[in-house]
């Protein structure tokens, strides 16, 4: 079973993921709405089960909370998929949303790296600081140990461009883990 649980709690953050890549329940609570609908959208949008509950210091900003909710979540999808073998690897989605396009390309290959094109012209998207969804998914792509790149091409209303990401990347992640024909790991080196 692809799935992990990852509990990580330190003086600013309380977290508690669960994961399962082929589906299941889905039950967000960040106490941030905006950050709760998009990681809904996340889960719904690349068929994961997924249950996160965060307490976290909103009293100084969201930063913590959207970063740390990013590490535990990078390191539960990395334990699901276990020694990485038998799945297709590499994903991509485009996501329209309304006036904006959001572009997504992963590849899981054990080698961490992300790449983020996006500009947002509005600061906040409810209490949610939109700079933090860089943060968010260098966290998610670090502690995941896959390769992430993101881009914004065109867009004006931040909460369409970074719905438009998370539903890209979603959909990108639930290609690249889909299993493949062979059952082995898709590397000219037999492993990733």
């Amino acid at each position: 079973m692809r799935s992990a649980t990852v509990e990580r709690n330190t003086k600013e953050t309380q977290i508690k993921i669960n994961l399962d890549l082929d589906g299941g329940a889905v039950d967000i609570s960040t106490g941030i709405g905006f950050f709760d609908h998009m990681l809904t959208a996340f889960a719904v949008h690349g068929g994961f089960g997924l249950s996160v509950n965060v307490r976290g210091d909103l009293e100084v900003d969201t930063h913590h909370t959207v970063e740390d909710t990013g590490i535990a979540l990078g390191q539960a999808f990395k334990e699901a998929l276990g020694d990485m073998s038998g799945i297709v690897r590499y994903g991509s989605f485009s996501v329209p949303m309304d006036e904006a396009l959001a572009n997504a390309v992963v590849d899981i290959s054990n080698r961490p790296f992300l790449v983020f094109r996006a500009d947002f012209e509005q600061e906040y998207c409810g209490e949610y600081e939109t700079c933090v969804t860089e943060e968010f998914f260098r966290a998610f792509a670090t502690n995941a140990c896959i390769t992430l790149h993101i881009g914004v091409p065109y867009g004006a209303n931040a909460h369409h461009e970074i719905e438009a990401i998370f539903k890209a990347v979603s959909h990108a992640l639930d290609i690249a883990t889909a299993q493949n024909a062979d059952g082995k790991v898709l590397s000219t080196k037999g492993v990733l």
